[in-house]
């Protein structure tokens, strides 16, 4: 396809070819009924005067007789802007007025209303005019021409024209000017989406839009279009980081379970060792589909299909329950679990989201937030209405967590224990992040001097 006939395929030429032409006949249209209606209340007052002059010389020939009029016409027709007068006798010879020559047949139409004829004013000057006269029949046998010049008229009339033309050469002109500034600025457009739509196909999930800042329908756009790869790459980024943390996470405890069932297979056979690698197995596997339930429930509530569907719930008796459910665990620790429910707060989420979410911070301040020695561990639980938002609150006091490690204790598998000696795969604080996303809120970690305090802050009137 040449250069041209890809220009001529674009929508863009299209739009301005219809553009143009509709324009166009607009314009023509536009300019015809003018010159039209010009032309006609023209034509009007040139008869008007006419028929004006022919009374005026008819009152004078019933005062004055023929005679009457002779003179008045030879008064009138020396006067400046003076109108067309002409007398003839029978034989056509020229008695007075101020025209020199006229058509040898326009004595042969007199009483059928005013007519265009060509004229001489002055004899022997050669050049014609044109005007618009009533011719009459005298009594005597004379004949009187009445007119006026109309050369004015249809100088107007080619004006007109002349300026229909260069208007239409003008639009036309424009059109395509603008046609090609605004075709190429459009072309660039969609040609920077095209070279971004392929840098993501070969695999740069980083490629975006251009957005230049003008707010017009192609800016509208990329933006829409820019947050939808900012989620897709977001989300293929975190399926890649679930495979690697699989891979890492979980491909050592299955190690650790092939090689104590082979230890114990490659040992003596005795019924209460295998019982104990049996039980052991188990519990291993309980861990290990606990931690595959957690990663679903984390996919699910990242894609927006999580269990539990949005309802109205009292976001008290969310925390009022969960923290009932703990509060045994706790007096077990030594610890204090203490509710603050403010008031009653109602909004639509997912009562069992919620919940969970509640539930793995709370679980994760008995394991991790452990007090100082000779500081019983304490836990508040609570939840509050600031401004429009909904903020639920697990605050602890125990060592907390570092400022540098509180963004990436949101991801995936993450642990900052060392030593692994406490139960669970790092997918606690992952699915909280994802619950509040699912609500529209956010989640953040901080001091709370000492110890943790996690915050989960939801729009109540958009959730």
């Amino acid at each position: 396809m040449t250069a041209l006939g890809k220009v001529v395929r674009t929508t863009a030429f299209k739009l301005s070819a219809i553009y143009i032409a509709v324009f166009s006949i607009f314009a023509v249209s536009f300019v015809l009924y003018i010159s039209y209606s010009a032309n006609v209340l023209l034509n009007d007052q040139i008869r008007a005067t006419i028929a004006a002059e022919i009374r005026g010389l008819a009152e004078q020939g019933r005062t004055g007789g023929i005679a009457a009029i002779f003179q008045t016409i030879e008064e009138r027709s020396h006067q400046p802007g003076a109108s067309l007068y002409l007398i003839t006798d029978v034989n056509g010879r020229i008695l007075t007025g101020n025209i020199s020559q006229v058509p040898a047949d326009i004595f042969e139409r007199s009483g059928i209303g005013p007519i265009t004829v060509t004229y001489e004013r002055n004899i022997g000057e050669g050049s014609r005019h044109v005007a618009m006269v009533q011719v009459l029949r005298l009594p005597g046998g004379f004949w009187m021409l009445v007119g006026r010049d109309i050369g004015e008229h249809e100088q107007f009339r080619e004006i007109i024209g002349r300026a229909l033309a260069w208007a239409a050469a003008l639009m036309i002109g424009l059109a395509v000017l603008s046609w090609f500034f605004v075709s190429r600025r459009v072309l660039k457009r969609i040609d920077s989406v095209s070279d971004t739509s392929r840098r993501i196909v070969a695999g740069d999930l980083s490629g975006r839009l251009e957005v230049t800042g003008t707010g017009d329908e192609f800016d509208r756009l990329a933006e829409s279009l820019n947050a939808m790869l900012a989620r897709i790459e977001h989300l293929l980024y975190g399926l890649k980081d679930v495979s690697d943390n699989i891979a890492h996470d979980l491909k050592t405890p299955l190690t650790r379970l092939r090689s104590r069932v082979e230890g114990v297979l490659a040992g003596p056979a005795d019924i209460d060792t295998y019982r104990d690698a049996l039980e052991s197995t188990i519990e291993e596997s309980d861990h290990l589909i606990k931690t595959f339930n957690a990663l679903l429930m984390i996919a699910r509530t990242e894609a927006g299909s999580a269990d539990g569907a949005m309802s109205e719930v009292e976001a008290g008796a969310i925390v009022r329950d969960v923290a009932e459910l703990y509060e045994p665990v706790a007096e077990e620790e030594g610890g204090d679990l203490t509710v603050s429910v403010s008031e009653p707060i109602t909004l639509k989420a997912s009562r069992e989201l919620l919940g969970q979410a509640l539930a793995n911070l709370i679980d994760n301040a008995l394991k991790y937030a452990k007090g100082d020695a000779g500081r019983p561990l304490k836990i508040v639980v609570s939840s509050a209405r600031e401004g429009g938002d909904l903020v639920l609150r697990v605050a602890d006091n125990g060592v907390g967590v570092p400022e540098a490690d509180r963004e990436r204790v949101l991801q995936r598998f993450v642990r900052l224990e060392a030593s692994r000696s406490q139960s669970g795969s790092g997918l606690g604080l992952s699915l909280v992040a994802a619950v509040a996303r699912l609500h529209h809120g956010t989640i953040e970690l901080g001091d709370n001097h000492p110890g943790l305090v996690v915050t989960i802050r939801l729009p109540i009137e958009t959730v």
